[in-house]
C-alpha cells in the first residue's frame, strides 16, 4: 500500500539541529508537519512516478505489510534496530531520542510495501550517529530491512542527494509512487551555529528489488 499526500506540509526548512552543551552537536532529522485534516492515509497511488527513481523490473513488485525491526547497509557499516516514529501532538514527526537507533515512520508503508517507506536517523549526536555516513552511499548499494514476520526486503540505492532545507522536494521524497520504495533521511551540509542546525538534508532513494531468501 502507498501513502497519499504523506506530507501536505513539511517543516524541513526549520527542522532544528540544536547544539548540545559543551559544543557537541545534536542533529534532528526533518520534522514533518501534517495538518489534522490531512493525516496520512493509504490509497492507491497515481500513475506518475518521479523520473529520478524508476520502478524495479522484478516479478514480485512488492511485499505484504510487516513492521520493520532492523536495517542493514553494509556499504556504510550500518546495522541498526528500528524504533517506531509517529507524530507528535503538534503534528511533527517524532525523531529518535538519541544517535542510535534509526527509526521508521509508522504513518507510511512498511518497507517492501507499495509506496515510499521512510527511515530517519541522526547524522551525529555527541559523536557519529547511525546515519553519519549516509552521504557516502552510491547507486547500486544494497539496503536490507528485516521485518517482524521474519522476511527481509532488499532495496537497491538509486540516488543520493543533498537538498537545502529551504527548498526540500517534498513531493519527490514523500509523494505517492507505484512501486515499493525506501527513503533514508538525515541532516547534512553546513552546521550553522546561528540557527542551531544543519542547513541541508541528505536523502537516499532506494527501490525494492527482491525478498531476501
Amino acid at each position: 500500500m502507498a501513502v497519499a499526500a504523506l506530507l501536505a506540509a513539511i517543516a524541513v526548512a526549520t527542522a532544528g539541529c540544536s547544539s548540545e552543551p559543551g559544543g557537541a552537536r545534536r542533529v534532528v532529522v526533518p520534522s514533518v508537519v501534517v495538518p489534522s485534516a490531512v493525516v496520512p492515509s493509504k490509497v492507491a497511488p497515481p500513475a506518475v512516478v518521479p523520473s529520478t527513481v524508476a520502478p524495479p523490473a522484478v516479478e514480485a513488485a512488492h511485499m505484504s505489510k510487516s513492521t520493520p525491526v532492523r536495517v542493514q547497509i553494509p556499504a556504510i557499516g550500518v546495522d541498526s534496530r528500528l524504533m517506531d516514529l509517529g507524530l507528535r501532538a503538534d503534528g511533527t514527526m517524532e525523531v529518535p531520542p538519541h544517535g542510535f537507533p534509526a527509526g521508521w515512520y509508522t504513518g507510511g508503508p512498511t518497507p517492501g510495501e507499495l509506496g515510499p517507506a521512510i527511515i530517519a536517523g541522526h547524522v551525529d549526536w555527541t559523536g557519529p550517529a547511525v546515519f553519519y555516513n549516509l552521504h557516502n552511499l552510491k547507486p547500486d548499494d544494497l539496503v536490507t530491512v528485516m521485518r517482524k514476520d521474519g522476511s527481509m526486503a532488499v532495496f537497491r540505492v538509486t540516488l543520493v542527494e543533498e537538498f537545502p532545507k529551504k527548498k526540500f522536494p517534498t513531493e519527490l521524497v514523500y509523494g505517492n509512487i507505484d512501486f515499493a520504495g525506501l527513503r533514508l533521511i538525515t541532516c547534512g551540509g553546513v552546521w550553522n551555529p546561528k540557527i542551531g542546525h544543519y542547513e541541508d538534508n541528505i536523502v537516499a532513494f532506494a527501490e525494492y528489488i527482491a525478498p531476501a531468501r
